[in-house]
């Protein structure tokens, strides 16, 4: 009987799970995970998990694996992969053998320079684990500092801030948001946070991170010492590749896979968070992307040609904020870029269109509160899909229809 192996369970490692059974692939399936736990969403984790202490938002009950008829191994790592012998080693020494492999292992938290071990006060956050811990300090009379000033790192202090910890977020570059997000959209999350109560500091140069019994430290090289109850440390991801360098597979970035999410090795796919790829609309420039859309939609992909399909990588990168009261949303890659349009809309919400020098769509940024401006970064995410070229004075324009842009 054919047997497919998944290692991580995740979202992505979940999801292709059970597209191979609504796929109609009657052999084995084997899902491993590291944590004990059934597999869940990440995303509340930074929200509805440190707010309000739910339990973790399961991908599916333990039934419905029992249901499809896959083998959920839980608490358990791998250690080994013999590409040879086409077999996995698990932690407890068991080998699992496979006609198929799928690595979704995921991401970790960037370790901060210099810190070992562990650490009672000095946290990061990427389990549910992580979250518990880290929400026993968000409360009134705690003071928390957020090292990093991206999406994660910012939408902790937002919960923080509702929980109604103080909060001091620094950040070592000039503003907050810089990986991907247009200084504008930036500014509004910035002063959003100003206006909570949040204490952002810029440019800062941390030269360590202490802690003691009683408190943790942040002391910057100009001499500041921060003292607070606790420190995340939210400063990006390290892709989970050890296990594929270990086996000889091709890195880049990540663990390196064609427009089919194929590694190196024919009988061996990758996806999710650990896998760089090539995108066709952006004339196969290699990414690796950290988000919850992309982890399904590979889930997904990967079921399908690990069945033998072929077919490619089509989806345009998509990621998404919630701040507060506002959703910050971003289709596409901004790079090469020449022109940017903004278009306001109601409520200060607004949009900002980002095209090549041809006049390409190449992404499209936006901010406003609730779901002002979903509908348009998703006819925007449709226009990149199609290589459109729109007249920049017409996306401008709030009274232009954006479906009647995509149509042209």
């Amino acid at each position: 009987m054919d047997h497919i192996v998944i290692v991580g369970a995740g979202e992505c490692g979940a999801r292709a799970a059970f597209a191979l059974r609504e796929k109609g692939f009657k052999g084995k399936v084997t899902l491993v995970g590291a944590e004990p736990v059934l597999p869940y969403e990440r995303p509340p984790l930074s929200k509805e998990a440190l707010l309000h202490g739910h339990e973790p938002k399961l991908v599916s009950d333990a039934a419905r694996y029992n249901d499809a008829k896959i083998d959920l191994v839980t608490g358990m790592s791998i250690e080994s992969i013999d590409r040879a012998g086409k077999s996995v080693r698990l932690s407890d020494g068991h080998n699992i053998s496979y006609d198929r492999l799928l690595l979704a292992t995921g991401a970790r938290p960037r370790a901060f320079p210099g810190l070992s071990g562990s650490n009672w006060r000095i946290k990061t956050l990427r389990t549910h684990r992580d979250a518990v811990m880290i929400r026993e300090s968000l409360q009134p009379g705690k003071h928390i500092a957020v090292i990093g000033g991206g999406f994660i790192g910012l939408e902790l202090a937002a919960t923080a801030r509702k929980r109604g910890a103080t909060v001091t977020v620094i950040e070592g570059l000039p503003r907050i948001l810089t990986r991907g997000v247009p200084e504008p959209i930036a500014a509004v999350v910035a002063e959003r946070h100003k206006s909570e109560g949040v204490h952002i500091i810029c440019g800062a140069r941390i030269k360590a991170l202490e802690e003691n019994r009683s408190e943790a430290r942040v002391v910057l090289e100009d001499g500041r010492i921060i003292s607070v109850d606790m420190i995340v440390v939210g400063i990006g991801a390290m892709p989970n590749i050890e296990l594929a360098m270990e086996a000889g597979l091709s890195i880049d970035n990540g663990i390196a896979v064609d427009e089919h999410l194929r590694t190196s090795d024919p009988h061996i796919f990758a996806a999710g968070d650990c896998c760089s790829f090539p995108l066709a609309h952006y004339d196969g420039r290699r990414v690796r992307l950290e988000a919850w859309r992309n982890a399904q939609d590979q889930g997904l992909l990967a079921a399908t040609n690990l069945l033998g399909g072929k077919e490619a990588i089509a989806t345009v990168p998509w990621s998404w904020s919630d701040q507060y009261d506002l959703t910050l949303q971003i289709a596409g890659i901004a790079d090469g870029a020449v022109i940017t349009v903004r278009r306001n809309m109601a409520d200060g919400a607004f949009i900002l269109f980002h095209l090549d020098v041809t006049g390409r769509l190449l992404a499209a940024s936006g901010i406003g509160p609730g779901n002002a401006i979903a509908q348009d970064i998703r006819l925007a995410e449709m226009m990149i899909a199609a290589g459109a070229r729109p007249d920049p004075l017409a996306l401008a324009a709030p009274e232009t229809k954006l479906k009647s842009l995509l149509a042209a």
